[in-house]
């Protein structure tokens, strides 16, 4: 046990402890009481908001109906008013931190088998193998990340239809950013092949933009992540659509050895810092990714070479980043742009009128940079 985590509770009189698990790297609670059915909505809200976790003990939908009815309370509260994009994008982000932090209280037990000993509790152990691996023992969790694991079964099992791929679909692991937003495969099917012979996927994630390339007819890509994950993945998802003979797939941090005629990377496209691990595939801190594809693309192009960057500029519009220091960025980096291709994004956000961010995703738009070196 001193190697984990551990959350301790008293029960009965007595003084308990299991291991904590958070995939998010959210620490163990320290004020723990045990809850069944017995309790309230309101009283599991307020203890749950000042920082009190609820280990239950009642029926497990129960506890699915409880946490929707938090929801519902912390909906409740009015939002902060803002006056500009970024005013907007902090407090959302704000928001989303209290909300997640006050869901998260409600914990539930978990056996070593991967069982759940509550009444009409579901089957998670395929769920827990996928997200977890071997069982190193009982332990207590969220229930919301067991919502989310079992969330996650259900799109690594059913998989996500890519247009681009002729409706052929990608399987993504927990923790591997799914391929939902599909304008920017089309972008990538659509935009010209400077070559046929080889390309570099930088940042691979669910294999999905190396498939594509092998499609089009690319004799061989190298796919490169640095997430254990995502490498294996990839790897599941390539061999599904029976092209791993045309990719391999290898762990790096951003290249690997060598130059190749056509590097593409899609970066994380808000530089923000993530709130946890699994946030890593949407907020890029410092642009960090953004900038060491950049800065190293130059050197690994071929002659004549291009590298497609696909990014949004949804970070534009909230104040995040500005287009002259995109531009700059690139510049420094050595490279030229050949060519732009955009699109507009289709996903249901862009126009959800209560969504905070409604303003900048409404004007968003993805884009193709094609580059050069200079």
């Amino acid at each position: 046990m001193s190697d984990h985590p551990v959350i301790t509770w008293n029960e009965a009189g007595e003084d308990r402890s299991a291991r904590w698990q958070s995939e998010s790297g959210v620490t163990a609670p320290k004020r723990v009481v045990v809850a069944d059915d017995k309790m309230t909505a309101d009283s599991a809200f307020r203890l749950a908001s000042e920082g009190t976790a609820l280990l239950w003990h009642g029926d497990y939908q129960n506890a699915r109906q409880l946490l929707q009815a938090l929801a519902r309370r912390i909906e409740r509260k009015p939002r902060k008013a803002a006056t500009t994009p970024i005013d907007a994008f902090n407090f959302h982000r704000q928001a989303q931190s209290q909300r997640a932090r006050t869901l998260g209280m409600v914990l539930i037990a978990v056996d070593a088998d991967y069982t759940i000993p509550l009444r009409r509790a579901p089957d998670i152990k395929l769920a827990c193998n996928e997200a977890y691996g071997a069982s190193a023992g009982p332990f207590v969790v969220s229930l919301r990340e067991i919502l989310g694991l079992i969330g996650a079964h259900e799109w690594r099992k059913n998989g996500v239809e890519i247009e681009a791929l002729d409706g052929a679909r990608i399987h993504p692991y927990y923790g591997v950013f799914s391929p939902v937003r599909g304008e920017y495969l089309n972008l990538i099917a659509e935009a010209p092949l400077p070559s046929k012979k080889l390309a570099f996927d930088i940042g691979t994630g669910t294999g999905v933009i190396a498939a594509l390339l092998a499609q089009r007819g690319v004799a061989k890509i190298v796919a490169t992540d640095q997430d254990a994950r995502a490498l294996a993945c990839a790897k599941e998802n390539l061999a599904r659509l029976d092209v791993s003979d045309k990719v391999k797939v290898l762990e790096a941090d951003l290249f690997p050895e060598g130059k190749a005629p056509l590097i593409v990377c899609n970066p994380p496209w808000i530089p923000a810092r993530p709130s946890s691990a699994i946030e890593y595939a949407i907020y890029d801190p410092d642009s960090r990714m953004l900038r060491g594809f950049l800065n190293g693309l130059a050197e690994h192009l071929e002659a004549k070479g291009e590298g497609w960057l696909i990014l949004s500029d949804l970070a534009e519009h909230l104040g995040l980043r500005t287009r002259e220091e995109l531009l700059q960025m690139i510049e420094a980096a050595g490279l030229k742009v050949i060519a732009r291709m955009d699109t507009k994004p289709t996903h249901p956000r862009a126009t959800d009128e209560t969504d905070p961010l409604h303003k900048a995703r409404s004007a968003e738009t993805t884009s193709l940079w094609r580059l050069a070196a200079r």
